[in-house]
């Protein structure tokens, strides 16, 4: 029995290489030519997105192994958006510059759809962890 459709496959791939694309053309240039010392944060930002790329680029063949990079990704974005994004919304404080980003990080509503979704709860909540200790 296949526990994931071939189609559900193609389109977690999809969503790898849809995240590949995007940092590709984001962020890889940025690192490669970078000329002077960055800002701890930023340094770190750059740093964390393009291993992220590359992790999913392996997603790309290996869908269902690296799951969970996508849903660190579904994480973080969700929690930004909540506790970030739409306090300042709800306030009137979300500055107008930060509308591209708030949008980008909002593209994580495709992630929610490419998991699927019944295959997470039997391998990441129902299923019994690995031992803690010899049998």
């Amino acid at each position: 029995m296949n526990e994931v459709s071939l189609s559900r496959l193609y389109v977690l791939r999809a969503m790898y290489l849809l995240v590949v694309i995007g940092l590709g053309i984001n962020i890889w240039p940025t690192i490669i030519r970078h000329a002077k010392p960055w800002e701890f944060m930023h340094g770190v930002e750059l740093c964390m997105m393009a291993a992220f790329s590359l992790l999913c680029a392996v997603g790309i063949r290996y869908p269902l192994q690296m799951l969970p990079i996508l849903m660190w990704e579904l994480i973080w974005k969700t929690i930004w958006l909540g506790i970030v994004a739409l306090p300042l919304w709800r306030s009137g404080q979300l500055e107008e510059k930060m509308l591209p980003d708030v949008f980008a990080i909002s593209l994580v509503v495709l992630v929610y759809v490419a998991l699927p979704w019944p295959y997470v709860y039997r391998h990441y909540v129902k299923k019994h962890g690995d031992r803690w200790r010899k049998a």
